[in-house]
C-alpha cells in the first residue's frame, strides 16, 4: 500500500482546525473530520480482514457490508449535526466529507495507476 492512499486520513485531521480558525462551523467540521478518519480506518481494517479469508463470498461480504456501512455512518453523522446544530453544522460536515472523498477517490486512481506500471523487482 503506498503513502498516497492513506493521505486523506492525514491531511483531513490537520486541515480540519484551520477551516474552524477560518470561520467555518466547529461542530460540523469536526464531526466531519472524525467520522472520515473512523471510516477510513474502518475501511483499512475491514480490507485486511477480508484479504486474509479463503472464502470468496466471506470476503465480498465483508467488503460490501462495510461499504454499505460506513456509507450509512458517515450520511447518518451528517444528519445528526445538522439536527443536533445548525444547519450550517450539517452543511460544513456534508461539504468536508465531499472534498475528502474527492481527496481519497483521486489518491486512489493514482496509488493503483502506479502500482499497476511498477515493475516488481
Amino acid at each position: 500500500m503506498t503513502p498516497l492512499r492513506l493521505a486523506d486520513i492525514v491531511v483531513v485531521p490537520v486541515t480540519a482546525p484551520v477551516v474552524i480558525l477560518l470561520g467555518a462551523p466547529a461542530l460540523g467540521i469536526t464531526a466531519g473530520a472524525l467520522v472520515w478518519v473512523v471510516q477510513r480506518l474502518a475501511e483499512l481494517f475491514l480490507e485486511r480482514h477480508a484479504r486474509a479469508q479463503e472464502n470468496v463470498r466471506t470476503a465480498v461480504g465483508l467488503n460490501l457490508g462495510g461499504v454499505v456501512g460506513r456509507a450509512w455512518l458517515v450520511a447518518l453523522t451528517i444528519l445528526a449535526v445538522g439536527t443536533a446544530g445548525a444547519r450550517e453544522d450539517g452543511l460544513a460536515a456534508a461539504v468536508l466529507v465531499f472534498v475528502a472523498f474527492t481527496l481519497y477517490f483521486i489518491n486512489s486512481l493514482l496509488a493503483r495507476s502506479f502500482e499497476r506500471n511498477s515493475v516488481p523487482s
